[in-house]
């Protein structure tokens, strides 16, 4: 986890020995699930140290630390329990409809004994009942959707000033300028753009945040 904790630092995110040990005990456990449910499509323990836990740190730094935090479709946990590790006063929903992932999210929740965290079985656009609109300080979408749909399903839902953070590929720019109107439309301008690329990847990867007007 040296290696983890030198790259986080290269994104600006500083690792405590207790966070390290959390993130520890969510590779093994992520790893031992992997082995008998495909919850991540990665066979290599390094690989889940740099696509997963890393990738999702990247956006921490520009993020408040806490608040109201939602993960929509959180699959095994990312980028919502590598942000909570870090983050623990945020207050974090994570939105997943698959049931096994559901399963293995509540399973790391009690062994990891975070608090202020709670498990939503459901799809963003059939759970608004079970949300709270105008309410979360962050969002976070990772392989959601397509740039646009992922607006119009989660920006109803971010409170005024609130940030939405978008997990894009390489046509980051072409994406943006391809959805101003959707981005004007739901009260949106990108904030923050991210490019980076991740040890190994050779391939450009871009996060933008967006952030909602008053």
């Amino acid at each position: 986890m040296a290696f983890f904790r030198k790259k986080a630092l290269e994104y600006g995110v500083g690792l405590t020995s207790s966070q390290l040990d959390l993130f520890l005990s969510y590779l093994d456990e992520l790893w031992e699930w992997n082995q008998r449910i495909n919850l991540t499509g990665l066979s290599a323990r390094k690989k889940m140290i740099t696509d997963l836990f890393l990738d999702s740190l990247i956006p921490a730094s520009y993020l408040p630390r806490s608040g109201l935090f939602l993960d929509v479709g959180s699959g095994a946990g990312f980028p919502g329990i590598p942000l909570k590790i870090i983050s623990p006063r945020l207050i974090t929903y994570l939105l997943e409809a698959n049931s096994k992932k559901v399963s293995f999210l509540r399973q790391i929740i009690r062994l990891l004994k975070l608090k202020s965290i709670e498990v939503i079985k459901g799809r963003i656009e059939e759970s608004g009942d079970r949300l709270c609109p105008d309410s979360y300080n962050v969002i976070t979408a990772r392989a959601l959707a397509p740039l646009h749909q992922t607006i119009i399903w989660c920006a109803p839902f971010l409170r005024p000033e609130g940030y939405l953070v978008t997990f894009l590929g390489r046509g980051a720019e072409e994406d943006l300028e391809g959805n101003r109107k959707i981005i004007e439309q739901n009260r949106l301008s990108p904030h923050t753009i991210i490019p980076y690329f991740l040890p190994g990847k050779g391939m450009k990867r871009t996060i933008i945040i967006f952030k909602r007007k008053k």
